[in-house]
């Protein structure tokens, strides 16, 4: 009889060895907000690394994106590698758990987030549109981000995830199940978060009953996966779980695990080695904490004229002046049958544009403003920002940028959209605004 880790094992899942920091340590400035968030906004990291200072923190382990353009790149990456050292060697972290972590996250915009932080196996993952394997990209990888992010991740001694995998579970018996059995359970640990992003508790399950419990559940989505895609074609897998925050980051462990192969190919314990799995939080997409936000796009180096004329070539679209945000931000609320909504922000004016179509809102926007950069490339530049009101402050600051607002996302379809017609164009949703991004805690031992 297969043991329940044999079991999950199949089923691209393991059960990892989890490092935690010792009680002693502060939580509150150790837990830190994933890297690709506040892009734009240098004064939230500086103020982060002045309030943390010398506590022990990931923030000195994590590379924050709005630096990845400055010169000391390199020098950078070798801190985050010494910070890592210190960590492993310095008293940090207790002693590894073999298990998996249920978490519970509040932010200021849910009372309640459920998540389970497991081990996902990298070889029977791939972002490549074409593959259909058991974990799969929701959204198009931009292979150009990935190299600095490779850099980073490339013998690095420890891993802290960001990344979210989301499960499809209407039943709500797998990640909800291990809640019910918390009560009256002390939890492991329980922090407020930084930048008033809410509170984070978390359990260990480390029993046989435990992986058990957990292999029985993800063999029954499994089943349930087949019977809403239907049969397999010859080499698709059932999708089992699919990449809902972090699909650069995931595709980056993809790399790092598949260069490792190509040098270390002949060691016979190779297919063991840490870097074929990568930690994650795993989510139910029907958690009611979880809300699908779009991600929308600042246009640098141009002007409402431009992308006005832009859009109206390349999509026909309708433009409509609008008085003030918060009449556009309705408007971009309002679901119309047939037609696609869009918000256009500049210190020139804002717009709201209309366009044919039913798709999720980047499949007819995302090709045209690709070669709109290409074309332009030097001159214009392009960043995504969560969060509608950050987003138009920011274009309304300074003159020669354009804000895209999206229209809202659903999260119904996921599964079955992606399943049909692979991922999404980058970046199409976002799933809640910026401040309810998880938080790297968790650790793992990677490279030794």
């Amino acid at each position: 009889m297969k043991s329940a880790e044999d079991r999950l094992a199949a089923l691209g899942t393991k059960i990892p060895d989890i490092l935690l920091p010792r009680k002693h340590i502060d939580l509150s400035t150790w837990a830190i907000i994933a890297c690709d968030q506040f892009t734009q906004d240098r004064d939230f990291w500086d103020n982060l690394g002045r309030t943390i200072g010398s506590k022990p923190s990931l923030l000195p382990m994590i590379f924050p994106e709005v630096y990845l353009e400055d010169p000391d790149k390199n020098e950078r990456i070798l801190k985050i590698r010494q910070a890592m050292q210190e960590a492993i060697q310095s008293d940090y972290f207790d002693e590894p758990i073999h298990g998996l972590m249920y978490i519970e996250r509040s932010t200021p915009y849910h009372f309640k987030r459920r998540g389970l932080v497991l081990a996902l196996d990298l070889e029977r993952y791939d972002w490549q549109s074409e593959k259909r394997p058991l974990i799969r990209a929701t959204e198009g990888t931009v292979k150009e981000r990935l190299p600095p992010r490779i850099e980073i991740r490339r013998g690095a001694p420890l891993e802290s995830p960001h990344i979210i995998v989301l499960i499809d579970d209407p039943s709500r018996r797998l990640v909800e199940g291990f809640g019910e059995c918390i009560k009256n359970r002390q939890p492991r640990y329980s922090t407020t978060l930084l930048a008033n992003a809410g509170t984070i508790e978390g359990w260990t399950f480390e029993s046989e009953d435990d992986f058990t419990y957990l292999a029985d559940n993800l063999e029954r989505l499994v089943r349930e996966a087949i019977e809403r895609d239907g049969r397999s074609s010859p080499g698709e897998e059932p999708f089992l779980y699919a990449v809902g925050d972090g699909n650069h980051s995931l595709a980056t462990a993809k790399a790092v695990w598949e260069e490792y192969k190509s040098i270390h190919g002949n060691d016979r314990d190779i297919m063991n080695h840490p870097a074929r799995y990568a930690l994650v939080e795993i989510e139910n997409i029907y958690d009611k904490g979880i809300d699908f936000e779009p991600i929308h796009r600042i246009i640098f180096g141009t002007t409402l004229h431009e992308i006005e004329d832009l859009l109206q070539k390349k999509l026909s679209a309708q433009i409509e002046p609008i008085s003030n945000i918060e009449d556009l931000m309705e408007e971009l609320k309002k679901s119309k049958q047939g037609t696609i909504q869009y918000g256009l922000v500049s210190s020139s004016g804002l717009r709201l544009l209309q366009i044919s179509g039913t798709a999720v809102a980047t499949v007819p926007l995302q090709p045209v403003l690709d070669s709109f950069l290409e074309e332009n490339k030097g001159r214009v530049s392009i960043d995504y920002i969560h969060g509608d009101r950050e987003t138009a402050e920011l274009a309304l600051v300074e003159k020669n940028r354009v804000a895209l607002l999206l229209p809202p996302v659903g999260k119904e379809d996921l599964f079955r959209t992606v399943g049909k017609s692979g991922p999404l164009p980058r970046k199409s949703f976002s799933m809640g605004e910026g401040i309810e991004k998880r938080f790297y805690l968790e650790c793992r031992r990677l490279f030794v």
